[in-house]
């Protein structure tokens, strides 16, 4: 089953969005056929019909349905979404997006009083209802974020996180009873893992390191894992690592052999490797490309199949 990972590109907002079906592209996302994906994702039926898949749960999708669907849910559709959605959109954001730099990123999105809506979706994917006089405001929101992304102006980086926050503050007020939300939601051993790889991506840790401290097999936890997020455990490391990395690259003059070592790669030859297999380019190359007054790269529209690898 593919993973779908979000498409980072330096110097480029961490947020993407499409409208159906104009933009609806075939690649990804929106994806055909079943997919999971890492970041969150936010599904607004302006005027639709039919039905979407989430978790195995089969969802009829109606005008004014919002699905908020959370990172590792396994989404498909019955026939192509551009059939599905007459007037619609999408937007999809890392989870991290709302706290760069933050500890506990992979563990504690959940807890973010704006993505309240998503951490239903953990376990049972979520679908909030619209009120017909409130809809078109929710088209303009989503219009508004897809121009600020598509002008590309100075500060658009900023002016389009800021038009996601509206769009997640109107859909954490849809939502009701949050705390029982959450703790329905409850992953204990996810949110156990994720904190061990919080605490300790900075060193050369593995998947065996990770199970000899919640005390569970190695084959056990990969599979749990995998199973729930679509992701193994030296990923989701990876993906810690690399966060850490584009956050230091942008925001540091360390050396990269130094941000190397900061983000558990002893070895920078191997560190510059892997960053360039998941950004499709070198960490000095994603460093100069960031930096004030450097040619911008256009915005990623789309996510892309996430790589495997430590």
């Amino acid at each position: 089953m593919p993973v779908m990972s979000f498409g980072h590109s330096p110097g480029t907002a961490p947020v993407a969005v499409a409208r159906f079906p104009q933009d609806a592209p075939a690649g990804n996302p929106p994806a055909i056929g079943t997919h999971t994906h890492d970041f969150l994702v936010l599904f607004y039926a302006h005027r639709a019909h039919g039905t979407v898949v989430l978790d195995d749960r089969q969802w009829t999708v109606t005008d004014g349905d919002l699905f908020v669907i959370a990172p590792g849910q396994v989404v498909s559709f019955t026939g192509p979404p551009a059939e599905m959605a007459v007037d619609g959109w999408l937007a999809w954001f890392p989870a991290d997006v709302l706290r760069p730099g933050t500890s506990g990123a992979y563990a504690s999105w959940r807890a973010h009083p704006l993505l309240f809506p998503f951490a239903r979706g953990i376990d049972r994917a979520q679908r909030l209802r619209i009120p017909a006089a409130d809809r078109a405001g929710w088209v303009e929101r989503f219009a508004a974020l897809e121009a600020e992304l598509r002008a590309g102006r100075d500060g658009y980086q900023e002016a389009a996180l800021a038009h996601l926050t509206l769009l997640l503050v109107a859909a954490a007020r849809l939502s009701t009873d949050v705390a029982d939300q959450l703790r329905a939601s409850d992953e204990p051993l996810l949110g156990a893992v994720f904190e061990v790889v919080e605490r300790r991506y900075h060193e050369p840790i593995s998947l065996a390191d990770v199970a000899a401290e919640l005390a569970l097999t190695a084959g056990h936890l990969t599979t749990v894992v995998r199973r729930k997020t679509g992701r193994t455990v030296q990923q989701w490391i990876t993906q810690r690592r690399m966060q850490q990395a584009r956050l230091l690259l942008t925001g540091t003059d360390l050396t990269v052999a130094a941000i190397s070592h900061r983000v558990g790669y002893p070895d920078v030859s191997y560190f510059i490797k892997r960053f360039r297999a998941e950004h499709r380019a070198t960490p000095a190359q994603w460093r100069d490309a960031a930096r004030p007054g450097a040619r911008r790269a256009a915005p990623e529209r789309t996510g892309r199949q996430g790589r495997t690898g430590t």
